[in-house]
């Protein structure tokens, strides 16, 4: 038997290596010949440039960057194709994963270690960039980003408007002349799951704010200022709109890579399986794919995120496809119409804490256990 094991992350608790890893162990454990094919996957959040650097075969650079406040801390990026392409997180510099949530607050978050991160990309000669923007902590329009690159956003008076949120609301226009020529010179691709625009109801601000920390005031105040952030780049000539798919996503940052960097949106998850060579795999007489995540409700199968886009690629390719899940939300029901299989790997738990403490060990007699039904089919 012939098993791609290709999932995500379970966010907060195991890295896709790991999620591989304990897949494995529960495979073989009921089915000691099974050929495993590791693919650890993301879809332009946390761990993206690892997994395309890895895939791939590449190096990664490690530098210090400022955080969502300012501080400083350790990250890396990913360098492939003998430097020539350059992997890098939104979320490794500017993401929810730096901070408690005690800390969260897209008032103050700012995105200009994003803007560090790309610039280390440049200086190490990377001719073209991937940039995964998933699970930011920002909802800042990209300012942050833009400072770091030499762009000025300013106020009334011409004076820099600072920075998160909050400086938004400030914002009169944005002079482009000193922003780093290098960009010129090279192709940046986001990966991105995000269709949403910036602005409105669907928006940045009232769609992913409050996983940021935004309180329904602070959502109103946020949209408000990204929409001057919009009416800046149109009066400075760089842009039509502010409408454009993937433009809401890492709290307006779709929009800043895409209207000051010249950058084009693609699938992330689509893009990481390229680069792990999961349709090469799937070509080779594949049994049964398995995927996973930490959560799955309506928005994995509404919203193009890694597992719902490998169901859809396996089943293309007539290959059953199964789902462990940290746990399911909504109407699991549904999930059936994308995935052959889905469960919870949840054994009874009663509390979070519980739950990730006893994820991999959960994770291994769910993939054992699955295997153990295949088994009693055959």
């Amino acid at each position: 038997m012939k098993i791609i094991v290709a999932p995500d992350s379970f966010k907060g608790n195991m890295s896709a290596p790991v999620v591989c890893a304990n897949i494995e162990a529960g495979i073989l454990r009921a089915y000691k010949k099974a050929k495993i094919y590791k693919l650890p996957l993301a879809d332009g959040g946390e761990g993206t440039a690892r997994a395309l650097t890895e895939a791939a075969g590449g190096k990664f650079v490690e530098l210090s960057v400022r955080g969502p406040f300012g501080k400083k801390h350790k990250t890396a990026f990913g360098l492939l194709e003998k430097g020539r392409v350059a992997v890098l997180d939104m979320a490794s510099a500017s993401g929810l994963e730096l901070l408690s949530k005690d800390e969260l607050n897209p008032m103050k978050a700012c995105s200009y270690g994003t803007g560090e991160l790309i610039r280390a990309a440049l200086d190490s000669g990377a001719k073209e960039l991937i940039i995964g923007i998933g699970g930011s902590a920002t909802n800042d329009g990209g300012i942050g980003m833009m400072a770091a690159l030499g762009f000025k956003v300013l106020d009334e008076k011409g004076k820099p408007v600072g920075s998160g949120g909050e400086a938004l609301a400030k914002i009169s226009s944005v002079d482009c002349s000193g922003a780093d020529k290098r960009l010129k010179g090279v192709t940046i691709k986001v990966a991105c799951d995000v269709t949403n625009p910036m602005l409105g109801p669907r928006g940045a601000s009232a769609i992913f704010g409050p996983q940021k920390g935004a309180t329904p005031e602070m959502i109103k105040t946020l949209d408000a200022g990204l929409a001057k952030l919009g009416r800046a780049w149109v009066k400075a000539g760089l842009a039509k709109d502010t409408e454009q798919p993937g433009d809401g996503a890492a709290g307006g940052m779709g929009a800043a890579l895409r209207i000051c960097l010249g950058a084009k949106m693609e699938s992330g998850a689509m893009l990481v399986m390229r680069y792990a060579g999961f349709f090469k795999r799937l070509e080779k007489g594949i049994d049964l794919v398995i995927t996973g995540e930490g959560m799955t409700d309506s928005k994995t199968t509404s919203g193009g995120k890694l597992c719902s886009v490998v169901a859809r690629e396996s089943r293309r390719a007539k290959v059953p496809v199964a789902l462990l899940s940290g746990a399911l939300g909504g109407d699991a029901g549904n999930l059936l119409s994308s995935f052959d299989y889905a469960a919870s790997i949840s054994c009874g738990e009663t509390s979070l804490e519980a739950m990730l403490q006893n994820g991999p060990r959960n994770l291994a007699f769910a993939a054992e256990n699955l295997l153990q039904a295949i088994l009693i089919g055959k």
